[in-house]
């Protein structure tokens, strides 16, 4: 993913679900890629525990980085599980820090594609880590920048097809946005020419990866991963908001929507995950007990709760 276009900030932020792993796995993660860290823990209080049903003190988000961009891991329980529709996509620069990310992620993992060589790269696998977060890992055959990593989301079974229609959803709803370079599968692929092979495009100038993938996988887009959007403006989360509900999107609790295509995304005003971050349990309290009320995030609302 690289950085975002004249704008140190990073606006969209993947976002894992956990059972109870997140902090064992932001640690673990921290420690293959340099240029990474802990940004943050927060913790369940007693608030909202009918609902979350979590032990007041026990970590519910853990903030990290890793190759220098943003990531976040919810402890959630068993409600939902990452599935390989949402991979993160990594890019080297030499086969051996594929090999040795293939080696350690791989570890209490299971292999989707073998590392080996394939038409669009020498050292190429996918899998599914000791987490069931799924990595693509690949060699670039044209010297970047250090490592990269990108958000790949992958269309099949019932939206197979409509990774071209996602890129223009998409790049319309978001500023700072731009369709990359796209491959299609031509006519000789009878049924499947005209979907997407591979293609590229940016969101707030950072960069994600779509393709449609053929046959039958079993396992679609879920809240296992989201992509979580950190809004300035009441202005800015309605727009989104409505923009992604649109056309068979729905609508969930504290921030949460899905789009038409079944994606999970977060709508999450800045101010609150300042608030969040925080170590002021009484505030987290009053924030919690807010946001279990919304659907859409009202900012003047959860401003209010914090101030109590």
């Amino acid at each position: 993913m690289g950085k975002p276009n004249g704008d140190s900030r990073q606006i969209i932020t993947p976002f894992i679900w956990f059972d109870s792993q997140a902090e064992e796995a932001a640690m673990f993660y921290t420690s293959l890629f340099a240029d990474s860290r802990i940004t943050h823990l927060s913790h369940y209080g007693e608030e909202g525990r009918e609902v979350h049903g979590q032990p007041a003190g026990k970590v519910m988000v853990a903030g990290f980085e890793l190759a220098g961009r943003r990531f976040s891991g919810l402890n959630g329980g068993p409600a939902f599980k990452p599935t390989p529709s949402i991979s993160l996509f990594v890019e080297f620069d030499t086969e051996a820090e594929v090999k040795a990310l293939w080696a350690a992620l791989s570890d209490g993992g299971s292999e989707l594609m073998p590392l080996d060589s394939y038409p669009w790269s020498d050292c190429y696998g996918w899998l599914n880590d000791r987490y069931g977060v799924s990595w693509q890992i690949m060699l670039r055959r044209q010297p970047g920048n250090g490592p990269a990593i990108t958000p790949a989301l992958m269309f099949t079974e019932g939206i197979y097809g409509r990774a071209a229609e996602a890129i223009a959803l998409y790049t319309h709803t978001f500023p700072g946005s731009a369709t990359g370079p796209v491959q299609y599968r031509d006519a000789a692929e009878g049924e499947h020419a005209a979907t997407v092979l591979f293609g590229r495009f940016t969101l707030f100038g950072q960069d994600f990866i779509i393709m449609d993938g053929p046959g039958s996988h079993g396992f679609g887009f879920t809240e296992g991963v989201s992509l979580m959007v950190s809004c300035e403006t009441q202005a800015e989360i309605d727009r989104y908001w409505d923009e992604l509900t649109a056309e068979g999107g729905q609508e969930s609790r504290c921030g949460w929507l899905k789009d038409r295509f079944g994606v999970s995304w977060q709508i999450t005003p800045t101010v609150m995950e300042r608030l969040m971050a925080s170590n002021d349990q009484a505030t987290a309290d009053r924030l919690m007990k807010a946001m279990l009320t919304m659907g859409k995030f009202d900012i003047a609302a959860l401003e209010a709760a914090a101030r109590g």
